[in-house]
């Protein structure tokens, strides 16, 4: 049923109508066919390059709702239309499927279609406007359950999640700390961050104005400035009196803190501001 649909997306054909009948009416079975298997048959449709044209074909025929009744969820969930003047939610999924290039990775594309998950069940109308209240730490834990349940590999669980995570962190990024900017350029795979919110711009209020501010930065900032050798260790430390413990993890995140914000620069400095801020 799957593989029907996705041949009828990446090649631009209609399903026989009986065929069309028999896949709605026997779509519940889908939960019978192995989660690798449901779970390769979506990577493909994802990656086809028709990624829309194959989603709508798993709504219409009731498959979507049978294998990821979160995204069949988003169909009715408006928006407000200030920041998403395109539709509701499963139109903004849909606009963003549509532009994934054919040769996209997995996790992005998974990125791409969770990104939102958690909406639908924070939706509320406020007075003011149209709230998602905690819908990213929420849709965190949601397409983690997914990817779990996609039998995903823990590092691509990871880092779609970490895709839904900070997708909205780049509205955020002229405003934040050197060190805390330089931390989040350095996610792994921060390309796919960057292109994510690429798609999520362009499929809602078309404002690139952050996405080219952090394309500046990462062409402003040397690798070195954004990933610095350590100055200290938990060695460090020990030699200087402290004790191990978690407080070693305060300790070296303060001074790497201040060497991202260009406050120390050496090992000798590093070792004064530790004496100074954190005494034994």
């Amino acid at each position: 049923m799957l593989r029907a649909v996705r041949f009828a997306a990446c090649l631009d054909y209609a399903i026989d109508p009986e065929t069309f009948a028999a896949i709605h009416r026997l779509s519940a079975k889908i939960v019978n066919v192995s989660a690798e298997r449901v779970r390769d048959e979506l990577l493909r449709i994802l990656a086809s390059g028709h990624a829309r044209q194959g989603f709508e074909l798993l709504d219409a025929t009731g498959l979507l709702e049978k294998i990821l009744p979160e995204n069949a969820a988003m169909k009715g969930v408006e928006q407000p239309p200030e920041y998403h003047p395109e539709g509701d939610v499963w139109i903004h999924t849909l606009l963003m499927l549509e532009a994934l290039p054919g040769d996209c990775s997995p996790t992005l594309a998974l990125g791409v279609l969770l990104h939102d998950v958690g909406k639908p069940p924070t939706f509320r109308v406020a007075p003011d406007r149209i709230r998602f209240d905690n819908h990213v730490p929420i849709g965190m834990r949601m397409a983690e359950a997914i990817c779990r349940r996609l039998r995903l590999s823990q590092e691509e669980t990871a880092h779609v999640v970490a895709l839904v995570e900070h997708h909205l962190q780049f509205r955020d990024a002229p405003r934040m700390r050197a060190s805390t900017l330089k931390r989040f350029l350095r996610l792994p795979k921060f390309e796919e961050h960057l292109a994510l919110h690429r798609l999520d711009c362009l499929s809602s209020h078309r404002n690139l104005e952050h996405y080219e501010w952090v394309r500046a930065k990462l062409a402003e900032l040397t690798e070195e400035q954004i990933r610095p050798p350590r100055l200290l260790t938990g060695y460090d430390l020990i030699q200087m009196g402290h004790q191990p413990g978690p407080r070693f993890t305060e300790i070296l995140q303060a001074v790497e803190d201040a060497q991202l914000e260009r406050e120390i620069n050496s090992r000798e400095e590093a070792l004064k501001f530790v004496q100074e801020h954190f005494p034994s």
